[in-house]
């Protein structure tokens, strides 16, 4: 065998590979192309990277007070909180936007409105991502540490034209309050899987909605 065929091998081997990935897409896409593609839980949680979806109800009220904070013609974030942003495309009625900021590439089924995002780099964003662009942002940090949210802090004041809606543990009630100007809500946030640490929700307004989300 001569180094041509060698090379030729080796050709050989890069486009079956590439062919095979984009099979193997074509078929993601295929998979969530139907009705069902934005229920909670289409996409199952991955737990290695952190990810525990909240229950129905927990989704439709945040989506739902999400959409009351945005008020008509307004724009939502939704950062690591994939169950919600689903939600809210169940919701969609023509009145608001919806964006999705996610570390998992599963999510980039949805298309334009899906932006890869690493917690680690919380200013590398997409040109897309104006500053100031959102009504409000929803965001649920992967991990309950004050690297993570401190990071992640930054990438919400970026985005948010002044409404937050945080979504993490009890125990970091007083780092989300320096951070972000939040205070903790009456709302318990539940998931389909009981978690082990205590989760609450934090807002740094006042909801219209009461019969959704109260501030102490």
């Amino acid at each position: 065998m001569n180094d041509s065929d060698d090379n030729d091998d080796t050709r050989l081997s890069v486009h079956a590979l590439a062919a095979l990935q984009e099979f193997q897409l074509d078929q993601q896409k295929k998979q969530f192309a139907g009705f069902n593609n934005y229920l909670v839980g289409s996409i199952e949680e991955d737990w290695q990277l952190s990810q525990f979806w909240y229950s129905d109800e927990t989704a439709l009220r945040l989506a739902q007070e999400a959409i009351e904070a945005a008020a008509n013609g307004g724009r939502i974030a939704c950062i690591s909180t994939p169950s919600v942003y689903q939600k809210l495309k169940q919701l969609w009625n023509g009145e608001f936007t919806a964006i999705l900021l996610e570390y998992d590439k599963r999510f980039s089924v949805y298309g334009k409105e899906f932006f890869f995002y690493d917690y680690n780099y919380p200013m590398n964003l997409h040109e897309d991502l104006q500053s100031h662009s959102c009504d409000i942002v929803i965001v649920d940090p992967p991990y309950l540490s004050e690297e993570c949210l401190s990071k992640i802090a930054l990438t919400v004041k970026y985005l948010t034209k002044g409404k937050i809606l945080l979504c993490t543990g009890a125990i970091m009630e007083d780092l989300a309050a320096k951070l972000l100007s939040v205070k903790m809500s009456k709302f318990l946030p539940e998931h389909n899987r009981n978690l082990a640490n205590e989760f609450r929700c934090y807002m740094n307004y006042e909801s219209s909605a009461e019969r959704i989300i109260h501030l102490n």
